[in-house]
């Protein structure tokens, strides 16, 4: 029963990294269509975000297999419930990188215009995406307090670009449409991140059984 019930755990261990694959695939072509402004690639988001959403479907009737038929001991328990809470944030991270190739397929943000280093803050949330993964995977405690703390990076490129949008829609003839656009995109790559700082937490959890620190919410 017990080898069972491992091949089980082994299992979600399996489909958690490929739905964080997904993820990392879903912002990276996100960032790369704002980037190159292209509204066709942009539309390949949403693909990899109806993945997710049934990556994320598969994995919750996975673990309430493993509650409903298996008798799992407390760290058992912390192992599914942390993969529960995990790819909560695992689909809000697809959400908001198709909410970032939606922002591009309406083509207010044209190719080659100043997005006041967006693919900087872009690059800085992959980053923690990644990390936040890489640290599930090998149980990583060290990497996973370094996502926690990298969101303060993220979060200063957000103030950055937010103070510059400002600044500029007061000067004559300011774009509005795309400087909306660019602090909406601003704003998902910090949720972005966000989600990545809870994934990194409940790699903790699930190691220690309590949180360093509270859960964000986004």
């Amino acid at each position: 029963m017990r080898s069972k019930f491992d091949e089980q755990l082994a299992l979600l261990h399996r489909e958690l990294i490929a739905m964080g694959s997904l993820c990392e695939d879903a912002i990276r072509v996100s960032a790369k269509a704002l980037n190159e402004g292209d509204p066709a690639l942009a539309g390949e988001v949403s693909d990899s975000a109806a993945r997710i959403d049934q990556k994320e479907r598969d994995i919750e009737a996975l673990c309430m297999r493993l509650l409903l038929q298996q008798q799992p001991v407390a760290r058992d328990l912390r192992a599914i419930s942390s993969a529960l809470k995990m790819v909560t944030d695992m689909e809000r991270i697809g959400n908001n990188s198709g909410d970032i190739a939606e922002v591009v397929t309406m083509e207010h943000i044209g190719k080659g215009q100043d997005t006041l280093n967006i693919h900087d803050m872009a690059g800085a949330t992959i980053r923690m995406v990644t990390d936040s993964i890489d640290a599930f995977v090998h149980s990583d405690m060290e990497l996973a307090r370094e996502v926690i703390a990298y969101d303060d990076v993220v979060d200063g490129h957000f103030d950055r670009i937010k103070k510059e949008l400002i600044r500029r829609l007061g000067e004559p003839g300011a774009d509005g449409e795309s400087a909306v656009d660019l602090l909406m995109v601003a704003k998902y790559f910090e949720r972005i991140g966000d989600h990545a700082a809870n994934i990194a937490q409940w790699v903790l959890f699930s190691i220690l059984g309590h949180h360093e620190d509270e859960a964000r919410e986004a």
